[in-house]
């Protein structure tokens, strides 16, 4: 099958790490099991049958505490979607399916990296994300 789509560009468009003191840093340390990691994915069109996507990925403890961290990356994704393409329901497949799991690889790689720059050498992401599902 032939795609209907070609990513123009790809590129990290903001990118965040806050660890406000090293009690915090602790505390994180030791319960960053708690932290869950959620996925955003928005569009906007451009001219010429281009879309801008951007993917944003958040890992932070979903509980209140005063003792936490917070990372997050918002990966841009310039998209030229086929003349073809008319229905609304394959131009939505192509955006949250089709790009995401191409552009998913690299993704994960630079926020595993802003993890682990961020002293947390440890964390791995164990739940493969199956976009299309």
């Amino acid at each position: 099958m032939t795609e209907n789509f070609k990513i123009l560009a790809e590129f990290i468009k903001d990118i965040s790490s806050e660890t406000p003191n090293i009690e915090s840093y602790i505390y994180v340390k030791e319960n960053i099991s708690k932290y869950q990691l959620n996925i955003d994915i928005s569009s906007k069109p451009l001219k010429n049958k281009m879309v801008e996507v951007s993917t944003t990925l958040k890992f932070e403890d979903k509980e209140y505490n005063d003792k936490k961290s917070y990372f997050e990356i918002v990966y841009a994704s310039v998209v030229q979607v086929d003349e073809a393409v008319k229905d609304k329901k394959e131009l939505e497949k192509i955006i949250l399916c089709d790009v995401q799991n191409k552009i998913y690889p690299t993704l994960e790689k630079a926020f595993l990296n802003l993890l682990h720059n961020s002293g947390f050498p440890e964390i791995k992401l164990e739940k493969k994300i199956n976009f299309t599902e």
